[in-house]
C-alpha cells in the first residue's frame, strides 16, 4: 500500500478509474482462463484491486466530507 495523503482528490478519482479498469481486465481474462493456477492467480490479482479500490473510496470519501 502506497502513502495517499499527499495526493488530491483528483489524483485519486484518477487512480480509483485505473482500478476499476483494471478490474475489468481481470474479470475479462478470468472468463478466458483455463487451468486452475491461472485463474486463481487472477482471482488474486482482482482480490487486490478490490482492496486498493475500497481503499482509495474510503480515502475519497472522508475529503470529500471535508
Amino acid at each position: 500500500m502506497s502513502n495517499d495523503t499527499s495526493l488530491s482528490l483528483d489524483e485519486i478519482n484518477d487512480r480509483i478509474a485505473i482500478l476499476e479498469g483494471n478490474i475489468r481486465q481481470l474479470i475479462e481474462q478470468a472468463a478466458a482462463a483455463s487451468g486452475e493456477q491461472s485463474e486463481a492467480r487472477i482471482a488474486d490479482r482482482i482480490n487486490q484491486q478490490n482492496e486498493e479500490l475500497e481503499r482509495l473510496l474510503k480515502i475519497r470519501e472522508s475529503r470529500q466530507k471535508k
